[in-house]
């Protein structure tokens, strides 16, 4: 049978069991039906208009900041294992991390995910500022919900989401209530030494009755690092990092038809290390199994200034929306390239110098504004409609410092240092968007869109060093992208509904480094989504179904050629994401909530790819074939004002290679299968004690495992992004 007919298969088998499914539970769930209709309905804003989320024609996940609290998850890679689709990798700290939807990995440095705050993209859309290892993760304290949209968004949210879109949505102020939220934390890692702990706070006050209010909140994280070494005794949990940040926003309506909402976000991280561990070339890992072979600590930093700007005001059939934001981000992250670039040091030599250590130092810098303005009907009726632009500037910088010392620490003249790399940009992008719905009666409505988006990038090219080409050279690209999304719907009862779906993206290309045998320029990949689903609420909402069966076809992927520790850009053929996804979540009785998500995604390339040693049919890298996990919630009261909370899930991954299948290079991760529990007791509304245990049983999975090369591309040992060991903790929250 053929990988069509397979998938083909598996959508059937899927289809059939949750229709299997649904009719015992609907019927079950009559007797349930009272119990559950008051459960609140799920608001999104994917098209940025607020809708039921199940009226929505995409594949769509949301995760409430409770949740996340509930849960004790505090990063991305924390949640992701319960998103159908999602995979996230680490290198062991919030911000380095790497976003994966329906099999879309980002073979570039550039991200294939988009990340919105609220109503602006944030991150660099330049394929200089890494911006697809380097994710926005926020702790989830004023998070009101994350909004996770598989398959391109480009017709709506633009570059760079040709996989999907993260969208967080920030708590907004009251103007009528006066509230205060705060709490406590105290968390052991398996393998630390010491206890994590984090606090955090949220005030909202309206300063004007019904007219002015404004939120602040403050929270601060330390997480302990379990991670040693074996080459430096002073390395001990090196990989501890530090959380902090802030936030105020206000709110002003001086008429019912007028909002201004003002926004400011910082946020800072600071890592002592990478949580990585080294395995030698057979897979055995060194140490304790809980260590890296590095010489120096990998410090990692980084900074985010973010402003925001919203201004609403509604003129009766019609509304606008003006969001005007600015921001900066400036990161660090240190290497030690030791096992690259210090072996290389008797060949760059004569007389000859013996290898030594080699520090890599980078450092980002990025500076973005954003301006969109949007006119959009009223929501319903026969013809909806939205038209807006959008203008967005940014300055990134890009600079990369390589050293030379020996082994006992003591610089060396003659080498150091070793490379010095500069790469300033500019990227500006201008795009005009329409989307538009139109309603055929009751039962079927078709949703379509259209964007042209035209960047213009400049940039430069300065090197020098004995391992990289000296260069001060400029370059520059321009280009018009149109991108498109249609999508019939039919309402096969008021809430159930069948839609399909075909809608495209795309990754803006650029100006290309200066290394042998690369482009000058390297082109813009484009994503085609075909896609076909379906949604329903059934018995008053005790029962929830939302599966998807897509085929994406993605056409000159960018992807990384690397020379010897130096990389450049090319665009590398084409590739095929196809499979079917889906949740279930049914609430048999009052409290209890279980919930079951999977996806199946077979992700492959459609031509040969020699710039990253790939041929037609190999396996993407970073993808499962399987992922899933399963979920039950239960509220149930203790009596007199008490209620308690309990919650166990199960989150597996199976295994993913690193590079394609076909290069020899390549390395498989260990599938994981976790099990994760939570508790609380609620004193009536104001006072909760919450327990929490991730990763109950230490299982050993691997997020990411690679191969690395020294400098003349041969494999020195394994690296490996372990999925964090068993995590306990206790937590108290107040709010009145």
């Amino acid at each position: 049978m053929t990988k069509t007919g397979h998938i083909l298969r598996s959508a059937l088998a899927l289809s059939t069991a949750m229709g299997a499914l649904a009719f015992p539970l609907a019927a079950m769930a009559q007797t349930a039906e009272d119990a559950v209709r008051d459960t609140d309905e799920i608001v999104v804003t994917a098209q940025k208009r607020e809708q039921n989320l199940q009226d929505v024609p995409i594949s769509i996940s949301v995760v409430t900041g409770d949740d996340l609290q509930q849960q004790g998850a505090a990063s991305l890679t924390d949640y992701a294992g319960y998103v159908p689709g999602m995979q996230v990798s680490s290198a062991g700290t919030p911000g380095q991390s790497t976003i994966t939807l329906r099999g879309v990995a980002p073979l570039s440095a550039s991200q294939t995910v988009g990340i919105y705050l609220d109503d602006a993209p944030v991150g660099s859309s330049s394929i200089y500022n890494r911006a697809g290892v380097f994710s926005l993760d926020l702790l989830p304290y004023d998070v009101e919900r994350v909004e996770v949209l598989r398959g391109p968004q480009g017709t709506l949210y633009g570059a760079s989401s040709i996989g999907g879109l993260v969208k967080y949505v920030t708590v907004a102020p009251s103007t009528s209530d006066f509230s205060v939220r705060g709490g406590g934390e105290l968390f052991f890692i398996d393998g630390a030494e010491h206890p994590g702990w984090a606090g955090q706070t949220m005030v909202n006050a309206p300063l004007v009755q019904g007219v002015l209010g404004v939120t602040g909140s403050f929270a601060w994280r330390k997480t302990p690092g379990f991670v040693n070494s074996v080459n430096n005794a002073a390395l001990n949990d090196q990989n501890s990092y530090e959380q902090i940040s802030g936030r105020v926003s206000m709110l002003f309506r001086p008429t019912d038809d007028l909002s201004i909402r003002l926004s400011g976000m910082w946020q800072s991280i600071d890592a002592d290390g990478n949580g990585l561990y080294a395995a030698d070339l057979t897979g055995k890992r060194l140490g304790d199994g809980q260590s890296n072979n590095n010489y120096i600590a990998e410090k990692f930093t980084t900074d985010i200034e973010y402003y925001a700007a919203t201004v609403d005001y509604d003129f009766g059939p019609v509304s606008l929306t003006s969001a005007t934001t600015y921001s900066t981000r400036n990161a660090m992250q240190l290497q030690d390239a030791t096992y690259s670039f210090g072996v290389l040091f008797p060949l760059l030599t004569d007389p000859p110098i013996a290898p030594g250590i080699t520090p890599f130092t980078i450092n980002l810098g990025l500076k973005k504004f954003t301006q969109e303005v949007r006119l959009a009907s009223e929501s319903g009726g026969t013809f909806e409609w939205l038209i807006g632009g959008f203008y967005t500037n940014e300055d990134s910088t890009n600079n990369q410092l390589v050293r030379s010392y020996d082994m006992m620490g003591n610089v060396i003249p003659a080498l150091d240092p070793l490379a010095t790399i500069a790469l300033p940009a500019n990227y500006k992008e201008y795009a005009a968007f329409a989307n538009a719905t139109l309603r055929f009666g009751e039962r079927f409505e078709l949703t379509g869109g259209l964007r042209w988006a035209r960047n213009e990038q400049t940039f430069r090219q300065i090197s020098e060093g004995a391992i990289v080409p000296q260069a001060n050279n400029p370059g520059a690209s321009k280009e018009d992208v149109f991108t498109f999304s249609v999508s019939p719907q039919f309402h096969v009862t008021d809430t159930a509904m069948l839609y399909a779906r075909v809608a495209s993206g795309y990754r803006p290309g650029g100006p290309n480094v200066v290394v042998p045998n690369v482009p000058p320029t390297v082109g813009s990949d484009t994503l085609t989504n075909y896609e076909v689903g379906f949604k329903a609420d059934l018995a008053g909402r005790a029962v929830s179904i939302d599966v998807a069966l897509f085929y994406m076809d993605w056409k000159d992927i960018q992807v990384v050629r690397a020379f010897g520790g130096v990389s450049g850009q090319a665009n590398g053929g084409g590739a095929v994401s196809k499979g079917i996804e889906g949740s279930l979540l049914f609430r048999p009785v009052r409290g209890l909530t279980l919930t079951f998500n999977g996806s199946y995604t077979d992700a492959r390339l459609t031509d040969d790819a020699p710039e990253i040693s790939g041929v037609d049919g190999d396996r993407l890298p970073s993808v499962p074939e399987f992922s899933g996990s399963a979920r039950a919630d239960y509220r149930f009261d203790l009596g007199g004002n008490l209620t308690s909370d309990l919650g166990i899930g199960i989150r597996h991954a199976g295994s993913r290679f690193s590079l394609v299948e076909s290069d020899p290079l390549n390395a498989t991760a260990r599938p994981y299968t976790s099990v994760d529990l939570n508790g609380a007791v609620n004193i009536g509304d104001n006072w909760s004690v919450r327990a929490y245990a991730r990763n109950l049983f230490n299982n050993k999975g691997e997020l990411v495992r690679a191969i690395l090369t020294d400098g003349l591309n041969r494999p020195s040992y394994i690296s490996i992004n372990p999925l964090q060991p068993r995590t306990v903790g206790v937590a108290f929250d107040l709010r009145f």
